[in-house]
């Protein structure tokens, strides 16, 4: 433990994170943004690939290593391994993806540190786990997606499998291992013993499968691409309107009544092709015309106007800039503006969830400087003088 700032339900735990781009990292973030100290490692000689991401700039590393210490450290050398037992044997958490089998070639697998740390908890993300046939197979997000089973259901049936826009795998797979570390954590409080937590990217998204496995060993059915619908579930649609499309979802017997209320069309509640569950979703199509025709000389929000009016679930589809606009989300800081040396207008999600009394927040953004916390780390947690930090620095070691 280590005497931090009073914020967040995670003050006073550690974390050393290894690894780089999104599978472990956003685990770190999340973790961070909850009050954790969390010291991101990575080789002096290769910097995290995500510094350079961005569709317009490399703004992707602000984000995901916000509210983190950055540290360089040579694993690769024994030297580098020594140090790294060091931070561990003052840490409760280490976080690592790289491939398994990378850190017992290093000396520094789960038996090896809890030796040092026996109440260390190591939490390890790999595209499919750290056991089993497939475990040392390179892994990123996109494959454990498709063995997953989503991108199978990602996209329009009349095109492949689509990526969703986002890389939801690795996000996934860091938020399961976030819960493995606080439940890793819960048992330790109980018994004062570490563990590891094994996150695989596969079976992250599996987890959000719904009941795609039942439906196939118990009826045969197996689910495929279906567009913008819920198959059998009507109305619950994207309908186009004069300035782009609105979501509409009234697929409640009572809700439909008010949306034919809101349309002004109050006899297709009662009539048979529409009037009960089963029957729109048996007419989906139809239905989805009559309502695609009804808002398409209107504007996106006019028909949200009518929706709200009558409560009827519906919203508007957002891009960044309906976001920085929308009440919703000044009302409760969904995002906030982040000082930053480089970026002047550097504005990003803040932290969810909100908790009443020990809430997380961002502290500061991403580190653009290799190795930027690198005297704070080894000359005030580890003591070391500045002689001893230039010598490792001459031998590559940070």
């Amino acid at each position: 433990m280590f005497d931090s700032t009073s914020f967040g339900s995670l003050k006073g735990l550690r974390m050393i994170e290894l690894g780089q781009l999104i599978a472990g990292p956003f685990c770190g973030q999340l973790m961070a943004d909850h009050g954790a100290e969390v010291i991101k490692v990575e080789a002096p000689d290769r910097e995290d690939p995500m510094r350079k991401w961005g569709q317009s700039a490399p703004l992707w590393w602000p984000v995901v290593s916000r509210n983190k210490k950055c540290v360089t450290l040579n694993l690769r050398v024994k030297k580098g391994q020594e140090l790294l037992k060091d931070l561990v044997r003052e840490s409760d958490f280490l976080l690592e993806n790289f491939r398994p089998g990378t850190m017992e070639k290093w000396g520094l697998g789960y038996e090896e540190l809890k030796k040092i740390n026996p109440g260390l908890i190591m939490i390890r993300v790999s595209g499919y786990g750290q056991t089993g046939p497939e475990a040392k197979k390179a892994g990123y997000g996109s494959i454990g997606e498709a063995m997953g089973g989503m991108r199978n259901l990602a996209g329009d049936p009349s095109t492949p499998p689509s990526r969703i826009g986002l890389s939801i795998g690795d996000s996934l797979a860091a938020t399961f291992a976030t819960l493995g570390a606080l439940l890793a954590l819960r048992h330790r409080e109980e018994t004062g013993e570490g563990q590891v937590v094994d996150s695989a990217i596969y079976e992250s998204v599996l987890a959000m499968m719904e009941s795609v496995v039942p439906e196939y060993t118990q009826t045969g059915f197996i689910r495929e691409r279906t567009g913008s619908i819920l198959p059998n579930v009507a109305p619950s649609n994207a309908y186009p309107t004069l300035d782009g499309d609105i979501l509409i979802g009234a697929n409640q017997d009572s809700v439909f009544g008010r949306l034919c209320v809101a349309m002004d069309r109050p006899e297709l509640a009662t009539d048979p092709r529409y009037i009960d569950h089963q029957a729109r979703g048996e007419n989906q199509v139809k239905l989805d015309g009559l309502i695609a025709k009804w808002t398409s000389d209107k504007t996106t929000a006019s028909v949200n106007a009518l929706m709200t009016g009558h409560g009827v679930p519906a919203g508007k589809i957002f891009k960044a800039p309906d976001m920085l606009e929308d009440p919703q989300y000044l009302a409760r800081d969904s995002i906030v503006k982040v000082h930053h040396p480089d970026y002047e207008n550097l504005y990003m999600q803040n932290v969810s969830p909100k908790l009443s009394a020990s809430p997380g927040e961002i502290r500061w953004a991403g580190s653009t400087e290799m190795g930027s916390h690198n005297s704070e780390i080894y000359k005030g947690m580890l003591k070391m003088t500045e002689d001893e930090m230039r010598s490792l620095k001459e031998q590559g070691i940070i």
